[in-house]
């Protein structure tokens, strides 16, 4: 096996055993970004310097003999997540040449063990989009099918751990933007529980919805990142005080009296690809033989939860992303001499068409005599919608579902149908509505090769259950040693 095909848990083992080292291991994936990168444009930037220098670090860290879980692994980091010193753009041109001064919290703790960091991966700009064609840069490519997308927002670390370009990565997840290109790479991604993972230093789109999570080439290498990542951070208001589990000490054997629910109205959703109900149903059946019990549950109000999304999300868009109008930092329309009009040519010029129309929705729903028929009709609907979450987790200790309708779709296929494209997140999204943990889980192929994820949720604070039932699915099936061709 090459260095840059391992998975975190098996450099680890290497690592302290002093068979490999971070410096080798570090070379030989940036050998592998160099190989395939052209093809796959999953990086917007390549830290090459700076990540064999904190291998350096790292090595003689283990020679003193610290060597903890992610100490040498050579990570790739989304481009929504600041890094100080590094170049953090969210994809959008409006940020180009930004260079954050201070770290993102989850850098700070995947640093304090000592991790390496390859670079910034690709995005949907300010991470609005379920396909990374959104990106102010370049379209990242899906390795299963260059001709397809990888997803997004997380396209980019999706596509790069697929490729073996990285151990791991991290990502941000609003409405499915870790679980919806895992799905579609073929890649374990986790959305944790909201308030389980710090947003400090993770530049905002939706802020009641936004969260930080791992997307890796196992389960096991899941836990061992959400591990690194999870905990209560004063800095960020809304990270919740509770103590983190071990993880990866959750993926036990076994899932006797395990009660997964089904939930009726995602089977009568319009639109579903036979190949992925028929993938979802198989796997089910799966954890059935595994000791597992299938139970119907219900969760009447999943027919509003694409128009709640789309009017809190961007609701919340307009409000964060009034803070770049070329002042303070970011581009700036340096020819207009009149400040109203440099605004306005600052943010047309820097925000691309996508980021411009959820804006406008935005406004448009926080505007005065539309507040109360739209974002507050919204909230409302939110309500409803963790109503239905919690009486479902009474019967049941998660849910499985799809992650999303269909497999990867063709690029530029969906990119000027905006409402097409926004349907794509119809099984995702609930999950950031209620707050819920969520993770997708290869479960299986197209006729065309193409990957399809399992989708299972679990009440707050539950990823334990979640990271159990994904591990126990993983020992009995192959579809996660299957790989690109690249």
């Amino acid at each position: 096996m090459e260095l840059h095909e391992l998975t975190i848990e098996e450099a680890h083992r290497l690592l302290k055993q002093k068979e490999i080292s971070s410096v080798e291991l570090t070379r030989a994936v940036l050998d592998r970004i160099k190989k395939v990168e052209k093809n796959v444009d999953a990086f917007l930037m390549i830290s090459e310097k700076s990540a064999l220098q904190q291998a350096e670090v790292a090595d003689e860290k283990i020679a003193g003999g610290h060597c903890e879980p992610l100490t040498g692994i050579p990570l790739a980091i989304k481009d929504v997540i600041c890094t100080r010193g590094v170049e953090t753009t969210c994809g959008s041109k409006i940020l180009q040449n930004f260079i954050p001064p201070y770290n993102a919290t989850v850098i700070e703790k995947l640093e304090h063990q000592g991790a390496v960091v390859l670079g910034k991966t690709n995005m949907d700009e300010f991470a609005m989009g379920s396909s990374t064609e959104n990106s102010g840069f370049k379209i990242t490519h899906n390795p299963w099918d260059m001709e397809r997308v990888p997803g997004g927002s997380s396209g980019g670390s999706a596509a790069a751990v697929a490729a073996d370009m990285c151990l791991g990565a991290l990502g941000s997840d609003t409405g499915g933007s870790i679980r919806q290109p895992a799905s579609y790479c073929s890649t374990v991604g986790l959305k944790p529980t909201y308030g389980r993972v710090s947003r400090y230093g993770l530049v905002a789109f939706a802020s009641s919805l936004d969260q930080i999570g791992p997307l890796t080439k196992n389960v096991a290498d899941c836990a061992v990142m959400l591990n690194a990542i999870a905990g209560y951070d004063f800095a960020d208001s809304t990270s919740v005080p509770e103590d983190v589990p071990d993880y990866a000490g959750a993926l036990k054997n076994g899932l006797k009296g395990v009660r997964i629910g089904i939930p009726k109205e995602y089977a009568a959703t319009e639109g579903i690809d036979p190949e992925v109900s028929a993938a979802v149903e198989q796997a089910v059946r799966i954890l059935e033989d595994l000791g597992a019990e299938k139970v119907a549950v219900s969760l009447p109000h999943t027919d509003y939860a694409v128009a709640a999304y789309y009017v809190i999300a961007p609701s919340e868009a307009s409000s964060n992303l009034a803070r770049y109008d070329g002042v303070k930092y970011g581009a700036r329309d340096t020819h207009q001499n009149e400040l109203i009009q440099m605004y306005r040519s600052t943010r047309s010029n820097g925000f691309g068409p996508e980021v411009q129309r959820r804006i406008i929705i935005g406004t448009y729903c926080l505007s005065a005599g539309y507040y109360d028929a739209y974002y507050g009709k919204a909230s409302q609907i939110r309500s409803l919608i963790i109503s239905d979450f919690n009486n479902a987790f009474k019967t049941c200790d998660l849910i499985a579902s799809p992650v999303a309708p269909t497999p990867a779709f063709k690029i530029g296929e969906k990119v000027n149908d905006p409402l097409t494209m926004y349907l794509t997140d119809i099984f995702t999204l609930s999950a950031n509505l209620a707050g819920i943990p969520g993770m997708s889980v290869p479960c299986g192929f197209s006729k065309n090769g193409l990957p399809i994820g399992l989708q299972l949720l679990g009440n707050h604070f539950n990823e334990e259950m979640l990271l159990k039932v994904a591990y126990n699915f993983e020992q009995a099936t192959e579809f996660h040693k299957k790989k690109p061709d690249l």
